[in-house]
């Protein structure tokens, strides 16, 4: 795993619960994807496997956010938190809350089977003149 300094410096700028929320994430992160890349995209923490971002967090006034890199991801977990709100490709949580490793796990789960997806189908080959 490369540890970006510039994650320390982001969280650090924040304090209380919004503190603890990002110190939170990062930390289940970690466990979850050890030998993932932490990077800033976007402004905000990321964590990045393969060169692709799968994971990102930040803080916000009243909420913190979980953001799984793709509009595509959230549509495809059924059992959201009632207490989180979802626009497309983001979670956000209460300040007080804190998503389970569980949850964590399926939207990396889902976010890495995306990406490992192919980008465009493949068209068969045309026939070659003779």
């Amino acid at each position: 795993m490369t540890i970006d300094p510039r994650v320390d410096a982001h969280i650090a700028k924040f304090s209380g619960e919004h503190r603890d929320a990002l110190i939170h994430i990062r930390a289940q992160l970690r466990k979850i994807l050890p030998h993932a890349d932490e990077a800033i995209k976007y402004n905000m923490p990321c964590f990045v496997v393969n060169g692709v971002g799968v994971a990102g967090f930040d803080a916000f006034k009243h909420h913190w956010s979980y953001f799984p890199m793709s509009g595509s991801v959230l549509n495809q977990i059924d059992d959201l938190p009632v207490w989180t709100e979802t626009a497309r490709g983001t979670l956000r949580i209460p300040l007080d809350r804190r998503l389970t490793k569980k949850l964590v796990k399926q939207l990396i789960n889902v976010r890495l089977s995306l990406a490992n997806q192919p980008k465009h189908p493949q068209r068969p080959a045309k026939p070659k003149a003779t």
